[in-house]
């Protein structure tokens, strides 16, 4: 599964820290591999593990605290929505629960054309900004209402055409 390319990869990140302490280029790796393959397998886990010379079970540790790690094949537009108690306090569950309607999906789960997964997600740090979702874990999307979802959903859908 760690083909030379990403060896290589690996190599660069990991020069960047003491030889002590390698473990440190663990979100690299992770990211890495991500890229490469669209999620992180635990076959890879295991490999990363085998490199930076860390239990196996402490790299998982990092694929499965983080959300932005994706254990299994995702859609082509990862959506995470913010749930977390002030954003709940502030419509997060209605927008979630409105784009499980218009997806016809449910939480966790990926449209059949493979476009869209759907995910809840720990705090995004903009409570204020509420609700709040990360799409593809970079974009940030604040102040999302029902309208805005839509657009976005649609947007999307379109681009794709």
């Amino acid at each position: 599964m760690i083909t030379e390319s990403i060896r290589t990869r690996f190599d660069r990140e990991v020069a960047k820290y003491p030889p002590d302490q390698k473990q440190s280029a663990v979100m690299a790796c992770l990211a890495i591999v991500q890229k490469d393959y669209g999620f992180v397998s635990r076959e890879a886990e295991n490999e990363i593990a085998d490199y930076l010379g860390m239990a196996p079970i402490a790299v998982h540790e990092v694929t499965t605290f983080y959300n932005m790690y994706n254990q299994r094949p995702v859609g082509k537009f990862k959506l995470n929505v913010c749930t977390n108690l002030p954003c709940q306090l502030r419509d997060g569950a209605v927008a979630l629960h409105h784009l499980e309607k218009k997806l016809g999906i449910a939480m966790g789960e990926t449209t059949a054309d493979g476009m869209f997964t759907l995910q809840q997600s720990e705090c995004l740090g903009a409570c204020a900004d509420s609700p709040v979702m990360l799409v593809n874990d970079t974009t940030m999307c604040s102040f999302m209402s029902n309208d805005k979802l839509d657009q976005l959903i649609d947007g999307l859908k379109g681009a794709q055409g």
